[in-house]
């Protein structure tokens, strides 16, 4: 079973490079998708300090105008010390008096309503005019005022203000100032939001773009990988670079890099803008965040443990079951489902464990950023209101830093998530990379013999041939036979005595090592690969369909085949009944996970490799997968395939190669007996043991 993990890039910093160096085709988008999201996050970090005059104007606008009061408050007081003064003065025949400000004020409000008409004059504030009984009204509203009185008292006495002095003192909302400072506002939001979604349009054109360009180079790079490459990598594996990798690639890569951008433009911005907003509000927001940042880390650091083995576990479960689902029936038929079930169990326990662990440190996590968030939105709010009583700050920075304070810790968070996303993305390139940069088949275009199926004669021949897949094991040790054209070459022997392996340097899917193999007297050096399989039908062990209608597959790769002929193939190798049964005959769609028969897939690849129609032909246990009775049908069919074809057949049915020209019995890499099968049988040798040891009882 394979544990499930967290695949991690073996040289992180090189991938990325190498990734970088790729998309230099895209490098004018990627610059400007990057500077628009550069734009964009400064935007977003500039709007909180703009929505403080926002702010601060409306705020302004619903509190009494404080100036206006005092300048009333000042040139009222002013004209009754002036007037009561002057007034003092010519009652007292203007001998000089000696008084301060305060005790004129007072001795002035003690007279009575009638002298202090007579002593007050009409004055102007602010293009208002503010007649004598104007006064007289607001010095009996305000007497019993102070700096300490309560704003809502305050605001019931402005109420009783004659209109002259109330325009000028009541709340007023400065109309103008708010539109151009809320236009700022949502001119900068939305620039954010069109940058933004450009960038979004750019990347993602970046990714798919990539995406495209990698499928494209994998498609061709498969093509040219030799066969080693895949009898060495699991289909699988190879799959998963060609979709799940490049797709991860694609999708988190657009993503990733203007994410990283945003965010860490996000984060120094709020930093730089908290600063010039209010530098002791700043302190307050970062050292409450690194607080919970710290906290953060510590669950974190404790909580990965517990998810990795959490992935772990889920390997061994979904292992566990796969296996007991695959071997179902062996599992009942031996009686297994108890021992399966407390295996299950056990495993089932940890993932629990891990699971409840790993859960409930990361639910941790939520509450603890949300109390950071929050910690800091009352910090920012208790700094900021002793600020504000102090006359240092206003409302409306208290409103920029609220929002400050996500600013600047959500970035941390998004930025450590890129971070891995990262990594998965570097995982993913570097087997897609380790893929394409696999060593390919050698280059043919300087070969320029050919045999020309047409007129090719059937004749082929080993030469001292010597062949290992690596430095430890030799496979085929100096393996040399004549075949003439038209003969029936049988090889057998037991399993890894070398049969296959001689078919593929045949069809040179591999190169061999020393010696050499003609083809009408031209060694496969000096033919192209193109060529030689040209001249070969070839029929393998493991059937093979795709997705498609029944004629397609039979006429694969073959153009101008007519139905007449289809028929007459399908029915030499007894298929026909099959495919008429079908709904639509030969337009019936078929697939390779489809309901039918190994015996019926054998036979229709068998009537593809008839309709090849080449000078040479290759059968690798093709009939392995029939019954008795339509073995002799297929046996059949293939004596007239073989009629005028030099043919090599793989079996391990030794019964059904009886009529051979000529029977090579491999083992261990060396033809050890040759013969035909009456000659092999009076030899009593290695062939005669092979033989009988089928037909013993």
């Amino acid at each position: 079973m394979r544990n499930q993990k967290q695949e991690k890039a073996k040289d992180f910093t090189g991938t990325l490079l190498r990734i970088f160096k790729s998309l230099n085709r895209w490098k004018y988008i990627l610059v400007i998708a990057c500077v628009l999201s550069f734009i964009a996050a400064m935007l977003s970090a500039v709007a909180p300090n703009k929505l403080a005059d926002v702010t601060d104007v409306i705020s302004d606008g619903i509190k009494p105008n404080t100036e206006n009061i005092e300048l009333v408050a000042t040139e009222i007081n002013k004209s009754i010390i002036e007037n009561y003064s002057i007034y003092k003065l010519k009652n007292n025949n203007n001998e000089i008096f000696e008084a301060d400000a305060s005790e004129l004020f007072l001795e002035f409000m003690s007279l009575t309503k009638n002298e202090k008409e007579l002593i007050l004059k009409p004055m102007i504030i602010k293009d208002k005019n503010i007649t004598v009984s104007d006064q007289l009204v607001y010095l009996d509203a305000m007497s019993g005022l102070s700096k300490d009185s309560d704003p809502e008292e305050l605001l019931t006495k402005l109420d009783e203000l004659p209109a002259s002095i109330k325009s000028l003192v009541e709340p007023k909302l400065d109309m103008d100032k708010l539109y151009v400072a809320a236009l700022i506002v949502g001119v900068i939001y939305l620039l954010n939001s069109l940058f933004v979604y450009i960038e979004g349009i750019l990347m993602a054109y970046v990714g798919i773009g990539y995406s495209k360009r990698l499928r494209n180079g994998i498609s061709k790079k498969i093509n040219v990988l030799p066969l080693r490459y895949f009898d060495n990598h699991e289909t699988g594996d190879v799959l998963s670079r060609v979709t799940n990798d490049v797709d991860t690639i694609g999708i988190n890569m657009s993503n990733t890099i203007t994410s990283l951008v945003t965010n860490v433009t996000l984060f120094l911005g709020s930093i730089i803008m908290m600063f010039i907003t209010n530098y002791i509000m700043a302190f307050t927001a970062i050292a409450a965040s690194i607080l919970g940042f710290i906290g953060s880390f510590i669950i974190l650091k404790k909580s990965q443990k517990y998810f990795i083995m959490r992935q772990k576990e889920l390997g061994d479960l979904n292992g566990h079951i796969e296996e007991i689902y695959s071997g179902h029936n062996v599992v009942k038929a031996y009686n297994g489902e108890e021992s399966a079930l407390q295996e299950f169990d056990r495993i089932n326990e940890n993932l629990y464990t891990c699971n409840r662990k790993s859960q409930f440190l990361s639910g941790i996590m939520q509450p603890v950023m949300g109390f950071v968030g929050n910690f800091g939105y009352v910090a920012v709010c208790v700094v900021g209101a002793l600020l504000v009583m102090n006359n240092q700050t206003t409302f409306g920075t208290i409103v920029a830093f609220m929002i400050y304070i996500r600013l600047f810790t959500n970035p941390l968070t998004r930025i450590a998530q890129a971070m891995t996303t990262m990594q998965s993305v570097a995982a993913a390139a570097e087997r897609v990379y380790e893929f394409m940069d696999e060593e390919e088949l050698a280059d043919e275009s300087n070969l320029k013999e050919k045999v020309n199926k047409k007129d090719a004669k059937g004749n082929i021949e080993f030469k001292n041939v010597k062949f290992s897949y690596d430095d430890k094991r030799t496979i085929i040790e100096d393996f040399s036979a004549k075949v003439k054209s038209g003969e029936k070459i049988a090889i057998v022997g037991p399993t890894g005595a070398g049969k296959t392996t001689m078919v593929n340097l045949l069809m040179k899917f591999y190169d061999i090592k020393e010696g050499d193999i003609l083809i009408d007297g031209k060694s496969i050096k000096e033919l192209t690969r193109e060529n030689i399989h040209d001249l070969f039908i070839m029929v393998l062990q493991d059937t093979w369909l795709f997705e498609g209608t029944i004629r397609e597959n039979l006429v694969f790769n073959k153009k101008h085949i007519s139905d007449e002929h289809i028929w007459d193939i399908c029915k030499t190798v007894g298929v026909d009944h099959f495919i008429k049964t079908l709904p639509g005959g030969l337009d019936s769609t078929i697939g390779e996970n489809d309901s039918v028969s190994s015996g019926q897939k054998q036979l229709l690849t068998i009537a593809r490799g008839m309709i090849e129609d080449e000078p040479f032909l290759i059968l690798d246990e093709a009939t392995s997968n029939v019954d008795t009775r339509t073995e002799e049908l297929v046996q059949k069919a293939m004596d007239k395939l073989t009629e005028g074809r030099t043919s090599f057949i793989i079996a391990h049915r030794l019964s059904t190669i009886k009529n051979a020209n000529l029977i090579l019995v491999m083992n261990e890499g060396n033809i050890v007996e040759q013969g035909t099968h009456e000659e092999l049988l009076k030899k009593n040798g290695f062939y005669a043991k092979l033989y009988n040891s089928q037909f013993q009882k």
